[in-house]
C-alpha cells in the first residue's frame, strides 16, 4: 500500500463510503421534499388502481408502500418509484374478479418469483435490442397516457377546479424561477389545498376517492389451497404480471439513466422488482412495478438521484395517510391533476416531432416510433407497445439491411472462368435475392465465388449457396467459394449440404 493510502485516516474512509445524503445537507434536502411530493401524487393514483383491479382502495396504498420501501433498498436503479400500478392492475383483475381477493395475492407472489428468476437468467440483457426509435415512441406514449389519465378529473367538476389547476401549472412554471429549494409542486398542492380549505371551496378531493388506511399491513399468507389447482389457475395471470411489470420496470430505468446520465444495474433491479412483489404479497398487497409518472416527478421535476427519495415516498405515503389523514383527504384533485399534466409535458420529447427532426428523421424511424405510440395509446399497455415497436424495428431494419448485399462479376482473361464478388451481409432476407443474381446459363464451366468481402449468418445464406452450386451442377459447371472469415466458414463447413429436402 502507498504511503498515501496510509495517510487516509480511517474517518475519510467511512465518510468516503456514506452516500451523499448524509454528508451534503442540499442533497438531503431535495431527496426528502422529492419523497414527499411523490407520496402526495400515488395517493390518488394508488387509489384509482385499487379500483381497477377490484379491491379495497388500502390494498393499492399499502401495495405503494411495501413496494417503494423494499425496491429502495433491494433495487437496482436509484431515484426510481416503484408502486401499485395500472398495468398490473389490468392484468389481475380478472383473476380477482373471478377467483377472489386470496388468490390475487398467490398471484403477486408468484409474479415476484417469476421475475426473480427471469432476472437471475438475464432477462433484462434483452433491453439492448429495444432501438432508440422505439425509446422516444414509449416517453411520448407515456406522456400521452399520463395526460390522458387526467382527462376524467376534468369532466363533470364545479367550475373552481380550471381556476385552481390554472394557478397550479402556473405556479410550477414560475415558481422555480425565484427558487428551487422547495420543489414548485409542493409549493402548487399546499397553497391550492390552504386557499380550498379556507375558502370553503367545495371541489373534488384526495377524500373523495377512497378511504385511507388507518394502521400499517400486517403480513401474512394468502387465503388460498395450496394445491396444484391453485397453482395453474395463478401461473398464467402471475407470468403475465411478471413480463408486464419487468418491461415497464427495465424500460423507466434506461429512461432515467439517459436523464441522469448514469447507469444502472438492470439485472440488480429485474431481481429486486421480484423480491419487492413476494414482499407486497406477503404484506397483503396487489403489486407493481416502476411508476413512470411518479418517477419523472422524482426524479425530473424534484432532481432526486439517491435512494433516500424512494424509500421515503413510500414512509411518508403511510405517515400521510395514517398520522395526517384527514388532512390529505383536503388535498384537491385539482392541485394533483395539475402536477401530473405538467409532468406529461416534461416527459413528451417535443424535438422527436419537430419539423426539422421529422425531415431528417428516416421514415421507417418515424414509422417505428407511430407504431409505438398507436399501440400504448390504443391498449394502455406499455409492454404491447414496446413489444410491437421492437419487431416493427427489426422488419424495417432487415428490409433495409437485405438491399445491401451486392454482386458483381469479372470474367477471366481467357473466359474460361467468371469470378462473382459478394459484398455485404447475408442472412434470410438478403439471402433470397442472391440465387437470382448469377448468369447460369452463359457462364464459363468454373466459377468462383468470393465471400471476403460478405458475412454468413444463417442458415438461410448456406441453404442459397447452395443451392448456386446446384443450379450449376445442372449444367456441367463447378463452383468454388473462397474468402469465407471464420465464423462464416464455420457455420458454412456445419451446414453445406445437410439443408437439402429431406434432410
Amino acid at each position: 500500500m502507498s504511503a498515501a493510502a496510509d495517510a487516509v485516516s480511517p474517518a475519510a474512509r467511512l465518510r468516503g463510503l456514506k452516500p451523499d445524503w448524509i454528508s451534503d445537507p442540499r442533497v438531503w434536502r431535495t431527496e426528502v421534499l422529492g419523497g414527499l411530493v411523490v407520496a402526495l401524487a400515488l395517493i390518488p393514483e394508488a387509489i384509482s388502481f385499487s379500483i381497477i383491479a377490484g379491491v379495497d382502495p388500502a390494498i393499492g396504498l399499502f401495495a405503494s408502500f411495501t413496494m417503494a420501501v423494499t425496491i429502495a433498498i433491494v433495487g437496482g436503479r436509484r431515484a426510481m418509484i416503484s408502486a401499485a400500478t395500472g398495468a398490473v392492475a389490468l392484468v389481475i383483475a380478472p383473476l380477482n374478479r373471478e377467483h377472489g381477493f386470496g388468490y390475487l395475492v398467490a398471484a403477486v407472489i408468484l409474479a415476484g418469483v417469476f421475475q426473480i428468476a427471469l432476472g437471475a437468467l438475464g432477462v433484462a440483457k434483452l433491453m439492448r435490442f429495444v432501438p432508440r426509435s422505439v425509446m422516444v415512441g414509449f416517453v411520448n406514449s407515456l406522456a400521452i397516457l399520463i395526460f390522458m389519465a387526467q382527462i376524467p378529473e376534468m369532466r363533470g367538476v364545479p367550475w373552481p377546479v380550471y381556476p385552481l389547476m390554472a394557478g397550479g401549472l402556473a405556479l410550477m412554471v414560475f415558481f422555480p424561477k425565484l427558487t428551487t429549494v422547495i420543489p414548485a409542486p409542493l409549493v402548487s398542492i399546499v397553497i391550492l389545498t390552504v386557499i380550498t380549505v379556507a375558502a370553503g371551496i367545495a371541489v373534488p378531493t384526495v377524500g373523495g376517492k377512497g378511504e385511507l388506511p388507518s394502521s400499517l399491513p400486517v403480513p401474512g399468507l394468502p387465503d388460498v389451497p395450496f394445491t396444484l389447482d391453485t397453482l395453474t389457475t395463478i401461473a398464467p395471470y402471475a407470468f403475465a404480471m411478471a413480463l408486464v411489470g419487468l418491461m415497464e420496470s427495465l424500460m423507466t430505468a434506461k429512461l432515467v439513466d439517459e436523464i441522469t446520465d448514469t447507469h444502472s444495474d438492470k439485472t440488480r433491479e429485474s431481481i429486486g422488482q421480484g423480491i419487492a412483489n413476494v414482499v407486497t404479497g406477503f404484506f397483503g398487497g396487489m403489486g407493481g412495478c416502476a411508476m413512470i409518472g411518479q418517477t419523472m416527478i422524482n426524479v425530473k421535476v424534484s432532481g432526486a438521484r439517491t435512494r433516500l427519495s424512494t424509500f421515503l415516498a413510500g414512509a411518508f405515503l403511510m405517515v400521510l395517510c395514517i398520522v395526517f389523514g384527514p388532512v390529505v383527504s383536503d388535498i384537491p384533485m385539482a392541485a394533483l391533476v395539475a402536477v401530473m399534466v405538467m409532468v406529461s409535458f416534461a416527459t413528451f420529447d417535443w424535438h422527436s416531432i419537430a419539423p426539422k427532426t421529422l425531415k431528417r428523421m428516416p421514415a421507417g424511424e418515424i414509422t417505428v416510433m407511430v407504431i409505438t405510440v398507436v399501440c400504448v395509446v390504443a391498449t394502455h399497455n406499455l409492454a404491447i407497445g414496446v413489444v410491437v415497436g421492437s419487431i416493427t424495428a427489426m422488419v424495417v431494419f432487415a428490409k433495409r439491411v437485405a438491399h445491401l448485399a451486392e454482386v458483381t462479376a469479372t470474367t477471366g482473361p481467357d473466359g474460361s472462368s467468371v469470378v462473382y464478388r459478394v459484398t455485404g451481409e447475408l442472412f434470410f432476407a438478403s439471402s433470397n435475392d442472391l440465387v437470382g443474381r448469377f448468369d447460369y446459363a452463359t457462364d464459363p464451366k468454373k466459377v468462383v465465388i468470393d465471400l471476403s468481402a460478405a458475412h454468413i449468418w444463417d442458415a438461410s445464406s448456406v441453404a442459397a449457396l447452395d443451392g448456386i452450386a446446384a443450379k450449376y451442377a445442372q449444367r456441367g459447371k463447378t463452383v468454388e467459394i473462397t474468402g469465407l472469415n471464420d465464423p462464416s466458414a464455420d457455420l458454412h463447413g456445419k451446414l453445406t449440404g445437410e439443408l437439402a429436402a429431406g434432410h
